[in-house]
C-alpha cells in the first residue's frame, strides 16, 4: 500500500514560513506538542495506533527532493539559507511516541522546534486519511462530487450579483483534516477548471506547485505562542512574535493572525507601526462580524484607509457563511475566505475534529484563550489564570 504521504512538500506553507523564522531567531527552542480528539468517533481511534506508527515510519525516510527545493526557492521570502537546512532535513522517528490512552489515540512530540514543528500537518492528514478508510463506504465520493458541484453551482449563481468594490476570493486550507490526499487533488484540480476566477490558492504547498495555484499562509497559533515561553515579558509576547515577523520578512506574508489571547487583547498590542506593516489580519474564532467590525474600527482609529487592508476569514467556514461576510465586509475592505474541512471532507461523513497542538516551550506551558471558549487549549489551569490576569480578562 502507498504510504499517506510521498512528498515532504505535501504540508501548509505556513509550516515553512514559521520554520524559517523560528531556525533563524529561536533554533534552540524546546517544545512539546500533543494530539487531541474533540469529538466522538465512530470507532475508537487507538486502533490506529500501529497503522499510524508505520505512515509516521514512512514519513521519516522522506527528504525534500531537488526539485521540491527548486520549486521553494521561488518563492522569494524563503530564504536560501533555510531551503539548504530543508535539504538535509529528515523528521527523526525518537521525537514522536505514538501509542493509545484507553480508547483514545496517543501521540506526542518532543524535541528541539525547528526538528518537529512540521509533523503536525502530516499527523493530523494521516490520522483523517486511515479513518476515513474505514468508515467511508464505497459511495462517499459520489456524494463528495455532488456536494462539489452544489457549491460550484452555488458560486456560479453568486456571480451574476452586482460587483462590490473588491473581489471575492477564496482557497483551500483544508489539508489536515481532508478525506484522503486523492480526494484533495480532485477537489482543488475541479475547482481550479471551474471557478478560476474565484478559487486562487491552497495552503498545500505540494498542490499550488502541482496545479499551479498560488501557495497561502504565513502563521498560525503555535507561532504567537511560542513567544509565550521565549523570556519575553508575558504581556509582550505578541509584540515580541509580531516583531520578529517583521524582521525576518519585511514587507512580504503580511496578515498576523489575531486569537491567540482574543481579538481585544491583540488589538491593544497592534498599534500604528503593526497596522501599517501588516497587509491585514486572519479571523480563526468567535464572532466573525464583530471581528471584523473591530478590526475596521481599529483601523479607523488609527486613521488607514481599510481599503488598504484585508481580512482573511477561516474560522469553519462553508460557501454561504463566505458569501454573507463578503456582502457585508467588500465594500469597505478587502476581504480573503480560507475554507477547510467543507472543501476538503464534505461527503456527508461527520467528520473529526483534530488538532496537535503546542502545550509547552522550554518547559514553561503556554495557551491559547480563544473568542471561541471551546477552543482554548492550556495543559496548565494555573497559567491559564494568570495568563487572563495578564491580558485584564476574566475567566468564563
Amino acid at each position: 500500500m502507498t504510504p499517506v504521504f510521498t512528498s515532504l512538500l505535501e504540508t501548509d506553507l505556513y509550516k515553512f514560513s514559521m520554520w524559517q523564522a523560528m531556525l533563524h531567531r529561536h533554533p534552540a527552542t524546546q517544545t512539546q506538542y500533543r494530539f487531541l480528539c474533540r469529538n466522538q468517533t465512530a470507532f475508537p481511534l487507538a486502533e490506529l495506533a500501529s497503522e499510524v506508527e508505520r505512515e509516521v515510519e514512512a514519513l521519516c525516510t522522506l527528504s525534500f527532493r531537488p526539485d521540491e527545493l527548486a520549486y521553494l526557492r521561488t518563492l522569494r521570502y524563503l530564504s536560501s539559507d533555510f531551503i539548504d537546512f530543508l535539504r538535509i532535513f529528515r523528521f527523526q522517528r525518537d521525537f514522536i511516541r505514538i501509542g493509545s490512552d484507553g480508547p483514545n489515540l496517543a501521540i506526542s512530540v518532543d524535541g528541539p522546534q525547528v526538528h518537529v514543528m512540521a509533523f503536525e500537518i502530516f499527523v493530523l492528514a494521516i490520522v483523517n486519511e486511515l479513518y476515513f478508510r474505514r468508515v467511508a463506504g464505497p459511495d462517499a465520493l459520489v456524494e463528495g462530487r455532488q456536494r462539489l458541484a452544489a457549491k460550484i453551482e452555488r458560486l456560479r449563481e453568486f456571480a451574476a450579483e452586482p460587483p462590490r468594490r473588491h473581489p471575492f476570493r477564496f482557497f483551500d486550507f483544508g489539508l489536515r483534516r481532508r478525506f484522503s490526499g486523492a480526494w484533495h487533488r480532485e477537489v482543488l484540480a475541479t475547482l481550479k477548471q471551474e471557478l478560476p476566477e474565484f478559487f486562487t490558492g491552497t495552503s498545500n504547498v505540494l498542490l499550488a506547485r502541482e496545479l499551479d495555484l498560488v501557495p497561502i499562509g504565513t502563521m498560525a497559533h503555535e507561532y504567537l505562542q511560542t513567544f509565550q515561553g521565549l523570556g519575553v515579558r508575558l504581556r509582550d509576547h505578541q509584540k515580541a512574535a509580531l516583531e520578529s515577523w517583521v524582521q525576518e520578512y519585511r514587507g512580504d506574508l503580511g496578515t498576523a493572525l489575531t486569537d491567540v489571547v482574543g481579538m481585544d487583547a491583540f488589538l491593544s498590542d497592534f498599534d500604528l507601526y503593526f497596522a501599517k506593516l501588516f497587509d491585514g489580519l486572519r479571523h480563526d474564532s468567535g464572532d466573525p462580524y464583530v471581528w471584523g467590525e473591530k478590526a475596521l474600527a481599529h483601523y479607523a482609529k488609527l486613521r488607514i484607509d481599510p481599503a488598504s487592508k484585508r481580512l482573511v476569514f477561516s474560522d469553519a467556514l462553508d460557501i454561504d457563511r463566505c458569501l454573507n461576510l463578503y456582502r457585508h465586509f467588500a465594500d469597505r475592505t478587502q476581504c480573503g475566505f480560507g475554507i477547510g474541512t467543507h472543501l476538503t471532507n464534505d461527503t456527508g461523513l461527520r467528520t473529526l475534529n483534530i488538532v496537535m497542538k503546542l502545550v509547552s516551550v522550554n518547559g514553561q506551558p503556554v495557551a491559547k484563550i480563544s473568542d471561541a471558549p471551546g477552543k482554548t487549549m492550556c495543559d496548565d489551569p494555573g497559567f491559564l489564570a494568570y495568563l487572563r490576569q495578564v491580558f485584564g480578562m476574566h475567566s468564563h
